[in-house]
């Protein structure tokens, strides 16, 4: 499981993006990846780099499509081999340590 944060930035629109955002969140319920919302990106789950890039791809587009001309998009992967992973695991194991 690859573990995916990426956050897409219409340059150029004006102040307000959420419109654009949630054109782009709209590609994550079609796919029906779990994914989760922040204030700052989007975390989700892939299965492998091809479906990450995948959903991003189609992400981005989307904001291409709703009017934006110009998008500056940032990706982090975690993709770890050794064992299954979560988002809610990784969560979970940080919050275990702060009791």
């Amino acid at each position: 499981m690859i573990i995916v944060e990426f956050s897409i930035i219409p340059v150029g629109v004006g102040t307000g993006l959420s419109g654009y955002i949630a054109e782009a969140v709209k590609v994550l319920d079609k796919r029906k990846v779990k994914y989760q919302l922040t204030a700052m990106g989007t975390i989700f789950e892939a299965k492998d780099l091809k479906e990450a890039f995948e959903v991003i791809m189609e992400a981005h587009e989307a904001v291409i499509k709703a009017g934006a001309m110009r998008i500056i998009t940032n990706i982090k992967l975690d993709d770890r081999r050794d064992k299954e992973e979560s988002i809610e695991r990784k969560v979970k194991a940080v919050m275990e340590k702060l009791r």
